[in-house]
Formats: structure tokens, sequence, C-alpha cells
């Protein structure tokens, strides 16, 4: 992979990692009844599913790509759609804000486990990652470097958003039950994921 592949691919997955979803719910909820640790513990474990799902979107692709050979340059044009239509349908969302669960306190152990079953428990992130690989990473020539770097990035998106959402939990709860913030947020993430689409397809 190249720096500017790095780096978009970077940005693209810190976007996603901002919109609240179910593992960022977790963590905040974790994070408001027991404190930041348990919600550290709960990202720890999101991320150890992430990186099953990548790793399995990864090399599933590579060996696709392999097969293929030039025709799986389709494939990236399909993504950026795909991400295009993310972005449209972001958009289009008017959110409703979100009521927190108050979690009773559990073992560090728990803590994990719940994180890791989380992320596995949410098969379309393998979909997602299946569709969004082709558009950053040149999975015709995937090596042990490309794949180390992946997981870096990955872990540097998702884990620095969601301990950074842990760590203001107590103090931005209304972010996450605001209506109009969460619409925000959306159109915001959506608007860039468009633009994204667009600049892939067009191959800048």
């Amino acid at each position: 992979m190249i720096l500017q592949q790095v780096i978009a691919l970077f940005f693209t997955m810190l976007i996603l990692a901002i919109l609240p979803g179910p593992a960022v719910f977790a963590v905040v909820s974790r994070s408001f009844s027991n404190g930041f640790k348990d919600g550290a513990l709960i990202t720890l474990g999101v991320l150890m599913g992430d990186f099953i799902y990548i790793l399995l979107a990864l090399f599933g692709l590579a060996a696709i790509a392999n097969a293929m050979g030039p025709a799986f340059e389709l494939i990236k044009y399909a993504s950026a759609l795909y991400l295009c239509w993310l972005g449209v349908s972001m958009l289009r969302v008017t959110a409703k804000g979100v009521q927190l669960a108050t979690i009773p306190k559990a073992s560090q152990f728990k803590n994990l486990i719940t994180g890791l079953l989380i992320a596995l428990g949410n098969p379309k992130a393998l979909i997602f990652y299946v569709s969004f690989f082709p558009a950053f990473v040149p999975m015709a020539h995937v090596d042990l470097t490309d794949v180390v770097i992946i997981l870096a990035t990955a872990t540097l998106a998702f884990g620095s958003v969601n301990l950074t959402y842990a760590y203001l939990a107590s103090s931005a709860k209304q972010v996450f039950t605001s209506p109009k913030a969460a619409t925000i947020m959306n159109r915001t993430a959506g608007s860039i994921m468009l633009i994204a689409g667009i600049l892939i397809a067009i191959n800048i």
C-alpha cells in the first residue's frame, strides 16, 4: 500500500468510527456506569472482533482478486458506488437520538468478551469490509506488511475514537441522546463518504 492509500483508509475508517453504533453505545454505557477502564476493555474486545472480520475479508478478497485478474477492477468501482450510496443514505437519515441503558458491574473478562461478541454479532461488518477494501487496498498484491498496516490503521481509527467516547462519556451524554446532534453527525459523515466514493471512482 502507498501512503496515500493508507491515509485515505485511515480517514474513512475514522469517519465511520465517529458515527454512533452498537459498539459506541456499549462503550459509552459501560463508561457511564462503571468508568473509563470498563469502556476501554469493551473497546479492546470490539477491536478483536473487527480484526477477525478484517482478516477474513482481506484473505477472501485476495483469493478472488488473483482468480479474476484485471476483471477485479470492477469491484473497485462497485466499492466506490457503495460508498456513495452509504453517504446518500446518511444524508437522508434524521436521527431520533438514543437512550443509553445502565449496565451492571462486570468483570474485566466479561467486558472484553462483551466487546468481542458485539463486534462478531454484527455480520454486516464483514460484508462492509468486503465491499470497502477494494477501493483502498491493492487486493491482488496484499502481503503481510499490508495486513499489519491495515490492522494498525483500524486500531488507531476505531480504538482512538471509542476511547475518546469512553473518556468523554460522563460530560458529553447529551451528544448521544440529542436528535439534532446525531443528525448533524450523520449528515457530516454522509457528505464526506459521498465525496470519497466519487474521488475513488474517478481515480483521484
